[in-house]
C-alpha cells in the first residue's frame, strides 16, 4: 500500500445556510469529477486533496473540512469551495 504523504488541513469552516440539502446537492454536482460519497453530507476525494461538507445536526450550518498534499493547493481549493457555497447563499460564520 502506498504511504500517504502528510496532508495539510484547515481549521473547520462553518457556513450559515438556509437550505442545507440544496447546497449539498449543488456542491456534489459541481465537484462530481471527484470520487463522491454521500454518507455524511458530501465527501469528494481527488488524487491530491479531499473535502467533506456536512450538516450540523443542531444548527443551520454546514461544516467544511478539507486536506491537501500541498499548502498552495489547499488554499486555492478552499477559495473555490468557499466562493461556490457563498454563491448559493451560504455565508462563513465567524
Amino acid at each position: 500500500s502506498k504511504k500517504l504523504s502528510p496532508y495539510f488541513n484547515l481549521p473547520e469552516i462553518n457556513f450559515v445556510v438556509e437550505d442545507k440539502k440544496k447546497i449539498l446537492e449543488e456542491v456534489g454536482r459541481e465537484f462530481s469529477d471527484g470520487k463522491c460519497d454521500y454518507l455524511d453530507g458530501v465527501t469528494v476525494e481527488y488524487e491530491d486533496w479531499w473535502f467533506n461538507l456536512r450538516p450540523s445536526q443542531t444548527e443551520p450550518l454546514l461544516r467544511l473540512t478539507m486536506e491537501a498534499e500541498k499548502e498552495g493547493l489547499l488554499e486555492s481549493k478552499k477559495e473555490r469551495l468557499v466562493s461556490f457555497v457563498e454563491s448559493l447563499g451560504g455565508r462563513v460564520k465567524n
